[in-house]
């Protein structure tokens, strides 16, 4: 029973660690809420009104959000900071209500200043939110000069909670949330792993479905992945660690991967083309015929719920007989003479479950510490020195080069700054038409559709996503202000709960965020006795006027197209796509070791960069489709590229410690024409009067004079010519949807 426990326990915690990486979203919510809640308990005991319990509650949360340091230390001196710049900004709020020109100049300036100040990274972003947050506080709770002591005091009480919170409840420290990341990349491992087996038994209708989960569990662990990777410098003690995590995590996505290409391709007709794993909503490939052997697909069935296993068990501290029979099993398949009897695409993706087993071996190895060796065998041993040999060559990287910086206004958070004040004075104006009183709402729409924007089509999807939450939001706060009525302490607790859902739906969706803020604010409406049916309208009118200032304010002072946005960024990825093949194929031909997992990990921030800027052009409601199949095909073509670029970064990184891989000189010749080719797309885009054109020609083998006669395996070359290929494939393929000429292949 006591073991079943633990079992249910460790699959619960396991689901959790899945879906929410780190806890992040847990953590935050409920912090936020013991926050509050700390609050509203001090300032009950001193008999405070509901007024200053609603102002509390509310300082408590801006408190809490606003803080975006890692460290506890630069955490404290932010959040000591920011209680003096909250009690000027609501002791201004409270002199300036009554002034109507004065107050909304200020509310201006200080606008301006609070975008200005996140070019001092996150202290500077962290006190500009805590100014901006409280003086708009101080407009939605009246407070007058006779109530500023009493509301000084629930300042004083909000930041203290907070700290306690921050500090001593439920303190997030960079190596405990590194930690947990580990924990949610194992899971989805575990989870990528079991859509692959689903993949392995779908038929028909079913094919699509599990090539989705395929597709998305893939998403989903290269997400884990970049979140390890921003976290690595500050939770680890050292920079040698640090490189050691970002390998193993490195060598385990892309085992992942490739396992799951590898799979699809032995239950397609033909080779499988790696797009198909990165592009949303791609037809699954027709069925082989003959279809895989029923023997070796119930090995393969087996084999891969033993890696499943594996994976689950890497964490837990379990070392039994059974656990390592499973390992050596597995790490066999990496031996020629171990492989089942099967088709060749087959034994492949037994090849890839061996290398996948490694991974994990390496993960764990890397992550726990030495491993019990009693029950290896030769393969396992063998595996094991491999990655010995690996972590001792580890060094520490070299210091990357000084972004250049612009200056003046084309700095963009000089930009963003001039566009909110703009955007602000437009929405005091005409929300003032609306209503005298609540005007500020439509100033809050402004500032918040500025946040974490770039280009125009961005502030307006954003600003589409929080009109549409604050209208389903107004009919939730109708009835949870009809169920509470007097209720205060009810009002209160269901306050508390929407709070939380606030945060922990915030990061997966900003319209479903916008839901909760505006049922909450329903509620915070009753306690104040504010509450109306009118009111409620009045803020969805509000919120549009809001977005509308924010979106013509962005279009019509120093805009920045989404168009040409997505094209810097583009040239961005392209740029990473070079450095990283380059360096990848210099060194596979012998050249001087370089960075490559650091040049790597780049080309993957650039394309997540790029990704989400191009969501304007691949929302659901763009009436652009043409266009917004074009935007998902590139990206998936651009993340097929970083696949195969990551996998040669990582094969290069073996070469000084595998002696049984060699270089090959020929390499750098045959993928010259995929450089050159990258940097022709480049420059078109950067420039569509350039009149260069994509090369095509004879295959990379051919390039390289590889015979029929080259085993499959053994050597480096036979290990990267497929990846080569496929990338100069996909390059070739970025030239059409771009507009790019093709040169035809000579005669």
């Amino acid at each position: 029973m006591r073991a079943a426990g633990r079992s249910v326990w460790t699959g619960l915690r396991d689901r959790i660690a899945a879906s929410d990486p780190g806890l992040l979203r847990l953590t935050a919510g409920l912090r936020t809420v013991g926050a509050i809640t700390l609050t509203l308990a001090v300032l009950s005991l001193f008999g405070a009104d509901v007024h200053l319990l609603v102002a509390g509650a509310m300082a408590a949360m801006v408190a809490t959000f606003a803080i975006r340091e890692k460290q506890l230390g630069p955490q404290a001196v932010t959040l000591a900071l920011g209680l003096p710049v909250a009690l000027a900004s609501v002791s201004l709020g409270a002199v300036l209500n009554a002034r109507l020109y004065a107050g909304d100049i200020f509310f201006v300036v200080l606008i301006f200043c609070a975008v200005y100040g996140r070019r001092f990274g996150d202290r500077g972003t962290a006190l500009g939110l805590i100014g901006f947050q409280i003086y708009f506080l101080s407009l939605f709770v009246g407070v007058t000069v006779s109530s500023l002591p009493a509301l000084c005091g629930v300042m004083a009480v909000a930041f203290c909670s907070s700290a306690v919170l921050r500090f001593a409840v439920v303190p997030a420290t960079p190596t405990g949330v590194l930690l947990r990341l580990r924990l949610a990349f194992r899971a989805r491992l575990a989870q990528l792993v079991s859509a692959q087996l689903d993949l392995l038994d779908a038929d028909g209708d079913e094919m699509d479905k599990a090539l989705d989960a395929v597709r998305e569990g893939t998403a989903r662990l290269h997400e884990t992945a970049m979140m390890i990777q921003a976290q690595l410098d500050e939770g680890t003690p050292d920079e040698s660690v640090a490189r050691l995590v970002q390998r193993r995590v490195a060598d385990a996505e892309i085992a992942a991967e490739r396992l799951g290409l590898l799979l699809l391709t032995a239950r397609s007709a033909e080779r499988a083309n790696t797009l198909t794993l990165h592009l949303p909503g791609a037809p699954a490939p027709s069925l082989s015929a003959p279809a895989v052997p029923d023997e070796a697909t119930a090995t393969l069935r087996r084999d891969l719920q033993a890696l499943q296993t594996l994976v689950l068990r890497a964490g837990s501290g379990d070392t039994g007989t059974a656990l390592a029979h499973v390992r050596n099993r597995l790490l066999g398949y990496r031996d020629e003479e171990n492989l089942p009897p099967a088709p060749a695409a087959v034994q492949d993706v037994f090849r890839g479950i061996g290398e996948a087993a490694r991974a994990v071996m390496g993960l764990r190895i890397a992550l726990d510490g030495p491993q019990d060796e009693s029950d290896d065998t030769p393969a396992t041993a063998r595996s094991r020195e491999e990655l010995d040999a690996e972590d001792a060559a580890i060094d520490g990287g070299g210091e990357e080069p000084a972004a250049e910086e612009e200056t003046g206004l084309r700095r963009p958070t000089t930009r963003a700054a001039v566009q909110v004040a703009v955007g602000s004075t437009l929405a005091i104006v005409g929300g003032e038409m609306l209503s005298t009183q609540r005007w500020y709402w439509a100033v809050l729409t402004c500032w918040i559709v500025f946040l974490n924007t770039a280009s125009t089509g961005e502030i307006l999807v954003k600003g589409y996503r929080r009109l549409l939450g604050t209208v389903f939001g107004v009919v939730a706060g109708i009835v949870l202000a009809g169920l509470v009525g007097q209720h205060t302490w009810t009002a209160f607790a269901l306050v508390l709960v929407l709070i939380f859902a606030m945060f922990y739906s915030a990061p997966l969706s900003y319209t479903l965020m916008s839901f909760f803020v505006t049922a909450m604010l329903g509620l915070l409406y009753t306690l104040l006795h504010t509450y109306s049916l009118d009111v409620l309208v009045l803020r969805v009118e509000e919120t549009a006027l809001g977005a509308v200032c924010g979106v013509v304010a962005a279009a019509l002072v120093l805009p920045v197209r989404t168009d040409r946005r997505t094209n810097e960024l583009l040239g961005t990825v392209l740029d990473r796509l070079a450095d990283v093949t380059e360096a990848a194929v210099g060194q596979l031909s012998g050249g001087p070791a370089d960075e490559l997992l650091d040049k790597a990990r780049d080309l993957d921030q650039a394309l997540a960069d790029l990704r989400a800027a191009t969501q304007p052009l691949t929302h659901p409601v763009t009436p652009l489709r043409a266009r917004r199949h074009t935007a998902r095909y590139v990206v998936a073509l651009l993340e097929t590229c970083a696949y195969h670029a990551r996998t040669l970064a990582a094969t290069a990184e073996l070469l000084p410690t595998h002696p049984s891989i060699a270089a090959d000189p020929r390499l750098r010749g045959a993928a010259a024409r995929t450089v050159r080719n990258i940097g022709t797309i480049a420059a078109r885009v950067e420039d569509e009067h350039a009149g260069a054109r994509v090369e095509t020609g004879p295959s990379i083998a051919s390039l390289l004079g590889s015979d029929a006669g080259t085993p499959r395996y053994g050597r480096i070359t036979d290990r990267v010519l497929r990846h080569l290929e496929r990338l100069d494939e996909a390059v070739v393929g970025l030239a059409r949807p771009l507009g790019v000429p093709v040169a035809e292949p000579r005669g």
